[in-house]
């Protein structure tokens, strides 16, 4: 049974439940990540949710988003779910959002409540996505994509919006964002997952 962690405002790790029981209208604030792999040409792969999704059903969303399973490193968890959901390896993880923090709230009123890092990384795989996961995916320029994020002429996820207003900030070549310090992290992220500046 997956399980995901749940945390204080502060970050600190309060106790676990299963995934199947935490998305409703009173979601607790729960640790997450969210990911962006990037091909060697530097084009970002978006996916579509799949359809059976419980939040943001059929929506377009950056690549691959989880939870880290109780004691588990996150950038081991972010290989472990690109590998999952779309069949490809990502290399090269590195932590560029470690504060990021959202809170959304779905037409039902399921709510979406995580601190979710976020990381970048690279693969030279063409993917094969599980279709309980992934409806459909395509690979985007990250500026062209970025712009039409944020003029609204592409509509995706919440968190996938806020992330990519925060994202640009870090400049516009996103293979040469810079490493975040793995120190920023909430407590319950740190762990044995503590990585040093790249």
């Amino acid at each position: 049974m997956e399980q995901v962690i749940l945390l204080t405002e502060s970050g600190e790790a309060r106790g676990v439940l299963a995934k199947a029981d935490v998305h409703h209208t009173e979601t607790p604030l729960h640790l997450a990540f969210s990911s962006y792999l990037f091909d060697e040409g530097g084009r970002l792969l978006l996916t579509t949710r799949a359809r059976t999704k419980r939040t943001w059903p059929g929506v377009l969303t950056n690549t691959c988003c989880g939870h880290p399973a109780p004691g588990e490193d996150l950038w081991e968890t972010v290989g472990r779910r690109v590998r999952q959901e779309l069949g490809v390896e990502a290399s090269d993880i590195t932590l560029v959002l470690p504060r990021f923090r959202y809170r959304a709230v779905m037409p039902d009123g399921v709510v979406e409540n995580e601190m979710c890092p976020v990381f970048r990384a690279r693969t030279s795989g063409e993917p094969a996505p599980d279709p309980s996961e992934v409806d459909s995916y395509e690979w985007v320029e990250w500026p062209a994509f970025a712009d039409d994020v944020l003029s609204g002429r592409r509509a995706v996820s919440p968190w996938c919006a806020e992330q990519v207003a925060q994202l640009v900030e870090l400049g516009p070549d996103p293979l040469a964002w810079p490493a975040a310090d793995a120190s920023a992290l909430p407590p319950a992220a740190r762990g044995n997952g503590v990585r040093p500046v790249a």
